[in-house]
């Protein structure tokens, strides 16, 4: 629609996303025609791949990597390099389809999409060599004279199936991983977030090898069509409602799979942090996004002794990063879609509003939240939040915050800020997540020597990097006597 439509190129007007056909907001479509009122013509409207095609596209892919198309170095290099192209040729599109989708600023868009793509695919091809060499290992001394090794091989045809709220970098970095693994792949993107995945499906295919990877568009009976053929690997991102379905689905034909869901993470405050860099740090990792990440602080446990500081720091912080007024700020996002905005909204009734509270559903607008006297039967506790509210709860002690998240199930990150080192030492060794930063927030998913993945009821398995060219292989272990 307008000036979004040269970069975003043929396709659906913007003001439609989710399910196929489903409008968001007050004006409706005429599909068959090929007319949005009151917008216009459009020039293609959202066709997703029929059910009854997909069979087709996985025994493509089936007959490229039984071909060993995709098996020699040279094809996986220039498969990344491609991939490297697209994001760097097409960094206005991609930005314009984020904006779109989840309002996002271009600032925020280029560094958790397109940058972060782009860095992981190239730490690929760098190392491409010698990631996939074999590795020597010992031979016991009954086995003598003989040699060991571990020799890397693809697993054969992946689906990766990304979420909405980093619609390419939680497609494209488990799919760059997968290539770079040798295997053909099948990418099915969010249908929620609709610019970017007709964004997707439009320069995938240019780019990439059309016989070992390809995109598949569509909702639910496209998601289940792909579910029901057989894949040597699976990688969800998403939540655990989907996450079980996915493995029992994969169960039928034994497919491994990878799970990256969520949960609560949480946040200690220990009295000796320091309170105002605790504050911004939180601040920038709860509404990066507008709170839209599965690693985002969840609520926080802080110290009764630095508690009221704490928050005045937050008040502080949110001005600071959004303005007096963050609705006009363009560097703070807006939530998906009227049922994810409807559900923020409910879990309000959680707590007090001690900062924030202001809505706008026509822009789909909730102002960062922050939350005390919170009920602890609530949904607000019981549910992921996944928004920009920020419950606050009051600790006395070290002891008392972990008893509450150990109570619990496992999250997908936690966070400690304390400058007492046995304090981070006591809640390293008494908790388990997915992943820790301590005094800070988000951080440990930058660094791709680090795996990312949860554990338990926040997920199965762990990527970027090294990691994640390794989930897509097999350590074939041969024993060669002389």
């Amino acid at each position: 629609r307008g000036a979004l439509r040269p970069q975003l190129g043929r396709g659906r007007c913007l003001k439609f996303r989710a399910k196929p056909w489903r409008p968001v907001g007050p004006h409706s479509m005429a599909l068959h025609s090929g007319t949005c009122r009151p917008c216009g013509p459009t020039d293609l409207a959202f066709r997703p791949n029929p059910p009854n095609n997909i069979a087709d596209i996985v025994s493509t892919l089936r007959t490229t990597y039984d071909s060993g198309t995709t098996r020699p170095l040279a094809w996986r290099k220039q498969q990344l390099e491609a991939l490297v192209r697209m994001m760097e040729d097409n960094e206005a599109a991609f930005s314009a389809a984020l904006k779109a989708d989840l309002g996002k600023p271009d600032v925020e868009g280029f560094i958790t999409d397109i940058a972060f793509v782009t860095s992981e695919v190239k730490a690929m091809i760098k190392n491409l060599k010698k990631w996939n060499k074999p590795q020597r290992v010992p031979t016991p001394i009954v086995a003598m004279p003989a040699k060991s090794q571990l020799i890397p091989e693809p697993l054969g045809v992946v689906l990766v199936i990304a979420p909405w709220n980093y619609p390419i970098q939680l497609l494209l970095v488990p799919a760059a991983g997968a290539i770079a693994a040798g295997n053909a792949v099948v990418m099915k993107p969010s249908e929620v977030s609709a610019a970017t995945s007709e964004v997707l499906a439009r320069l995938v295919p240019k780019y990439l090898d059309q016989k070992a990877i390809t995109l598949v568009e569509g909702g639910v009976p496209e998601t289940t069509a792909l579910l029901a053929e057989h894949f040597d690997h699976i990688f969800y991102t998403g939540n655990g409602t989907v996450g079980r379905i996915v493995m029992a689905a994969a169960a039928n034909n034994l497919t491994p799979v990878t799970l990256e869901l969520g949960g609560k993470s949480p946040v200690i405050i220990d009295e000796s942090a320091n309170v105002r860099v605790t504050a911004r740090r939180i601040a920038w990792g709860k509404w990066l996004n507008a709170g839209q990440t599965c690693v985002a602080p969840d609520y926080i446990l802080v110290n009764e002794k630095v508690r009221q500081p704490f928050l005045d720091e937050l008040g502080k912080a949110i001005t600071d990063f959004f303005g007096a007024d963050p609705q006009t700020s363009e560097s703070y996002g807006r939530i998906v879609s009227p049922r994810h905005f409807d559900r923020l909204k409910s879990l309000m009734n959680g707590g007090k509003v001690v900062i924030g509270g202001e809505t706008n559903a026509e822009s789909r607008y909730v102002a960062p939240t922050v939350l005390a006297d919170v009920d602890m039967n609530s949904a607000l506790m019981n549910e992921e939040i996944f928004g920009p509210l920020l419950p606050v709860i009051s600790i006395t002690s070290t002891k008392q915050a972990i008893d509450f998240i150990t109570a619990r199930p496992h999250p997908l990150a936690l966070y400690v800020f304390a400058e007492n080192k046995s304090v981070v030492n006591e809640v390293l060794a008494k908790t388990t997540a997915g992943g820790m930063t301590v005094n800070g927030t988000l951080m440990h998913l930058t660094s791709p020597h680090l795996p990312f993945g949860g554990i338990g009821e926040s997920g199965m398995g762990g990527y970027h990097g090294k990691s994640g060219v390794r989930l897509f292989q097999h350590m074939k272990p041969v024993l060669s006597r002389g």
